[in-house]
Order: C-alpha cells, then structure tokens, then sequence
C-alpha cells in the first residue's frame, strides 16, 4: 500500500500580478500565506520563489507619478533570504494597504516564532579592521510589556 505525499496548503491571504497600465496583463503573480510570500513567474518555464515572512527585514513602498495615475505601486522587501535577499511586488494595486498587511503579517509571525529583532552595525561588512566597518551584528532588547 503506497502512501500518498499530502501536504496542507495554507490558505492565500493576499494576491495580485504585476499590472500594466493598472491592467493584470503578466505572467507574474504573488501570493501571501500565514508564512510564506510566494513569487510564480513565466507561462512555458514557470519559476516559483518563496521568502519566508519571518525573514523580511525592512519594507518599502515606492510610487511614481505614472503608478499613482494607474493606482498600482512597487512594494520592495529586503529580507535575510539568502536566494532572494531582495524582492519587488512590481506595479500591484492598492500597494499601501498590502504594505501596511505585510508589515502585521510579518510582526505577528516574528512574534509566533520569539524571533528577536537584530540590526546590522558598521556598513557592508567586506572586511577591514576597526569595529566600524566590521558588520557586527547585535542583538536588540525590546520589552513588550503591556
């Protein structure tokens, strides 16, 4: 008796494509899970990269003239990834709320997991003596006390 491989898909909580003049007209999509952000691209080879929430470190949210006329945006993440430490949600609608969801999706993951906040001291970390251009990481305190 073979066992089937079954895994249980978390629900899409959010999803849009890169849009063209305010129009879905790509082969780009992006779906957000409780924790996972999931980028599928192309129509014959399909390639799928996904960031785990969690590891999403700073959020930005970019708007043209031209993107503010067709109501789209280009929301960047930079994450602690090592494939794809740098992501773009390219031309998607309503990109300020999808920033602001993103940005609770990814604290409340942090917290589920009691994953603390980190920042990185000293520039690029390629090397050099002194401790100011040694990339030292250190750890953050926060007291979340209610």
């Amino acid at each position: 008796m073979a066992k089937k491989l079954e895994m249980q898909e978390k629900p899409v909580l959010w999803k849009d494509r890169i849009r063209k003049f305010g129009l879905p007209l790509s082969f780009t999509r992006y779906e957000a899970t409780e924790e996972r952000l999931i980028m599928r691209r192309g129509f014959f080879k399909t390639v799928t990269d996904e960031v785990m929430i969690y590891r999403i470190t700073d959020i930005r949210l970019v708007r043209t003239f031209g993107q503010k006329i067709f109501g789209v945006g280009t929301v960047t993440l930079i994450s602690s990834d090592k494939t794809i430490p740098r992501l773009e949600l390219k031309n998607i609608k309503r990109s300020d709320k999808v920033r602001r969801f993103l940005s609770g999706l990814i604290e409340s993951q942090r917290e589920a997991r009691r994953i603390a906040g980190r920042e990185y001291i000293g520039g690029s970390g390629s090397g050099g003596g002194g401790s100011s251009g040694s990339g030292a990481v250190h750890d953050i305190d926060v007291d979340m006390e209610m």
